[in-house]
């Protein structure tokens, strides 16, 4: 049955808010906009890049950053279905509510005003309190850092596979790269291995390189039906497969972080994802991951079968994954480099890419782009198409 979402709805506008311009003026101590006002700027250009007039959209999605009444109620949308969800899944509910009849054109608004508004994301009031993430149950130890969390994670994978830390600089240095090329990145200047070897470790082994930005921001995304799509100005970018598989035993004792590195559930994940669209690795053109701290793409390289476990660093030292690389990843900077939208921002680099919209960091003859994100053992995966 969940083949049924195969092909069933696409991606035809995407907008996002200017987020080099925003995160100069609140580094200055202005506050350039609300949660609200980012999302709703991302949206009014997403209608604009589909080419559609907004009485055509009739469902709604936003991210858990904003609320999904209030934002309705700013945008003039009243839904046939709507919700809150993260990027992936809102991706992954806007294609049922499509595949199911509920709705024929979905907007995904996603708006954060975390760098402005000091949004805490660690320490025992990180983003609201004891009960709204698994990494905020250790408050009562002091372990509310996630960097603290991935810190260990990442000491125990080169403990298991006799690792050196500093490969993880192949991840920073390719996608500061990536996003040197990409004029809506928020860090732009290119860095080395020896420069990432040099920075200060914010939590070691991990350095300032291997953390996301804190910036404003807002994405959003019109999502149609193919009979919609059809009828909109761009190129429609098809959703060919989804995946979903979570590590909730032992969550909240860091288990699956500790000992297997979100190994089965990405498995899980990889297997509904590419049987769904059909392919396998050698398929995808570019991958798309989750980048809080650069040591998800490792994890995310081998638990989706571009590499075996602990050959993560090797594959991206000997293959690349700067745009033009062996496998190009997070080709527009990703969380470390273009802008911290929590995983919305990977969907519109993989629309642009799809689209042959890269500019100079565009992958040849990309058709088939994935996006992974596996944090805290939620596993969920995406994989875009254009018509062959």
């Amino acid at each position: 049955m969940a083949d049924m979402l195969h092909r069933s709805a696409a991606i035809v506008g995407i907008g996002i808010s200017d987020w080099a311009g925003d995160w100069s003026r609140s580094r200055k101590g202005e506050k350039p906009d609300d949660s609200y006002g980012y999302g709703a700027t991302a949206y009014r250009r997403a209608l604009a890049d589909a080419g559609i007039d907004r009485s055509l959209v009739d469902g709604l999605i936003v991210g858990p950053t904003i609320a999904y009444e209030r934002t309705g109620e700013i945008l003039g949308i009243d839904p046939r279905w709507g919700g809150q969800a993260d990027a992936g899944m809102a991706m992954i509910q806007a294609c049922m509510a499509i595949r199911c009849g509920l709705a024929s054109c979905v907007a995904l608004v996603y708006g954060n005003a975390q760098r402005s508004s000091s949004v805490q994301y660690g320490g025992p009031q990180a983003m609201g309190g004891q009960n709204y993430l698994s990494y905020v149950y250790h408050s009562p130890w002091g372990l509310t850092s996630q960097g603290a969390l991935y810190a260990l994670m990442f000491q125990r994978y080169c403990h298991v596979y006799g690792l050196d830390p500093s490969g993880l600089g192949a991840v920073a240095v390719a996608q500061r790269a990536n996003a040197s090329r990409n004029p809506d990145a928020v860090m732009r200047k290119e860095i080395t291995q020896a420069e990432y070897e040099a920075s200060t470790f914010v939590c070691e082994p991990l350095h300032l390189f291997d953390y996301c930005l804190i910036n404003d921001g807002g994405v959003a995304l019109i999502v149609a039906s193919p009979e919609v799509a059809r009828r909109c100005a761009k190129t429609p970018v098809y959703v060919e497969g989804v995946g979903r598989a979570d590590l909730n035993h032992g969550a909240t004792s860091l288990e699956p972080r500790l000992l297997d590195f979100y190994l089965p559930a990405q498995r899980r994940a990889a297997a509904q994802v590419f049987d769904m669209a059909g392919c396998g690795p050698s398929d995808i053109d570019a991958l798309q991951v989750y980048d809080s701290f650069s040591c998800h793409v490792l994890f995310a390289l081998e638990g989706f079968g571009f590499c075996e476990p602990g050959q993560g660093m090797t594959f991206a030292r000997e293959r690349g994954l700067r745009f033009d690389g062996g496998l190009p990843v997070n080709t527009g900077g990703g969380h470390l480099s273009e802008s911290y939208m929590q995983g919305w921002n990977h969907q519109i680099e993989a629309v642009r890419q799809l689209r042959n919209e890269g500019g100079n960091r565009q992958v040849k003859s990309c058709r088939r782009v994935m996006y992974v994100s596996d944090v805290a053992g939620k596993v969920v995966s995406l994989i875009y198409g254009v018509t062959q």
